[in-house]
């Protein structure tokens, strides 16, 4: 089981970008841009105590994501300074 506090920024059928929870059918959010879906994806999962953004193409595909601390970040980057 995931984290419950994930989100996916997806293209909206009807235009514009929805906040999802994966495996939701109801979008948490609704932004014209996604510029703006992913800013309150990111505030709903921060506030949820963290977890992962993930940013989907207008093709479906993940292109970017992105973890909200305290989240735990599955590839961490390697360089410690």
């Amino acid at each position: 089981m995931g984290n419950q506090n994930n989100r996916d920024v997806v293209p909206s059928e009807g235009g514009g970008w929805d906040v999802v929870a994966p495996g939701g059918k109801r979008a948490s959010a609704h932004a014209d841009t996604q510029a703006a879906a992913i800013d309150r994806a990111r505030e709903i999962v921060k506030n949820a105590g963290g977890g992962e953004v993930r940013i989907h193409g207008r093709d479906g595909q993940i292109r970017d994501s992105d973890t909200i601390p305290p989240g735990n970040d599955p590839n961490p980057p390697r360089d410690k300074k």
